[in-house]
């Protein structure tokens, strides 16, 4: 961690290595809050630090050698790599924005940064899937489960179900209200996602109703059973959001990798294909359908619901999970 007045130091203070330095200096940064975020910017650093010492980088491993002619350099590499194919132009953004933010918890100023992203690559992200999701083959998500249950980890497969049988964000299946959605389920055949929910939108005044089918009751029944002791949720009195974060969740996704799901997030889109589905009766369109050339109204509809069921303000974010409109 940085003192006072060391700035002037091998990594503005911060310690010997490159890829040491840029993860403290940004802890730093968010106080030891954020984690999601901070580890996100850390995963990306690392990228960075890595083509810094590659035989084809600049062999750098002080920040203070870091200037915009090295930063513009690296996306000129990573627009390499998108024109290859490679990798993802919102991927490639994602990482520039995170080497500007590590930089400048580094040095304490913004003097050295690319100003756009987007320019520096010469590329727009178009938010439209071009990827069909994984996990939409619910054999698979068994068998990811199976394998979660044999290793005891038995609260990640209780997320695992939540997120494709709801369509929930990784945080709102950790953090749902199990009795009360419980409680619905029997009552009125629906529940209202509303625990953890992005950009506090919740209450009344943003309902997230979900229908509810085999499946869900079945997600439910499964992390009600695996909920800890005098615990609502996914969480134990004793742990913080974090700590299962670390203990549980991390873990947990090297068994997704390894089983061929990138995260938690895929099985979101995958209920979100599963319910154009069966409200269009065509397939979504990453995975082949062509309602909007049949009925754009009825696909209109359906990107509507869809939106409102995954707690979105806005119907264009859906083709982010479905695909375009082809």
């Amino acid at each position: 961690m940085a003192l006072v007045g060391k700035r002037d130091g091998r990594n503005f203070g911060y310690g010997r290595q490159l890829s040491y330095a840029g993860p403290q200096a940004l802890k730093e940064m968010f106080g030891g809050g954020h984690y999601g975020t901070v580890r996100a910017h850390c995963d990306r650093w690392q990228a960075f630090v890595k083509g810094c010492r590659s035989e084809q980088g600049p062999g750098i491993n002080d920040a203070r050698q870091i200037d915009r002619k090295v930063l513009a350099d690296y996306a000129a590499h990573l627009r390499d790599i998108v024109k290859r194919g490679d990798l993802a132009v919102s991927t490639a953004q994602n990482r520039l924005s995170s080497v500007n933010r590590a930089m400048a918890a580094l040095r304490g100023d913004q003097h050295v940064k690319l100003p756009s992203p987007s320019k520096a690559l010469g590329m727009q992200r178009s938010g439209v899937r071009h990827s069909v999701p994984q996990g939409q083959d619910r054999r698979q998500v068994k068998q990811i489960v199976d394998v979660l249950c044999r290793d005891h980890q038995l609260r990640a497969a209780a997320i695992v179900l939540l997120a494709r049988a709801t369509g929930m964000r990784l945080r709102e299946a950790i953090l749902a209200d199990l009795p009360r959605l419980s409680r619905e389920a029997n009552a009125l055949g629906r529940i209202n996602i509303q625990d953890g929910t992005k950009g506090g939108r919740n209450g009344a005044s943003a309902p997230r109703w979900i229908a509810v089918d085999d499946h869900v009751r079945g997600a439910l029944g499964f992390a009600r059973q695996e909920s800890p002791e005098d615990s609502r949720n996914l969480i134990a009195p004793h742990e913080s959001y974090l700590n299962l974060l670390h203990e549980i969740i991390r873990p947990a996704r090297d068994i997704l990798h390894a089983h061929n799901l990138k995260g938690f997030h895929e099985l979101r889109a995958a209920y979100a294909c599963e319910r154009y589905e069966q409200i269009t009766h065509h397939r979504a369109p990453i995975n082949g359908g062509q309602c909007y050339l049949v009925n754009r109204n009825l696909d209109r509809e359906a990107r509507r619901q869809i939106s409102y069921e995954l707690g979105h303000a806005r119907i264009d974010v859906i083709s982010a999970y479905i695909g375009g409109r082809t």
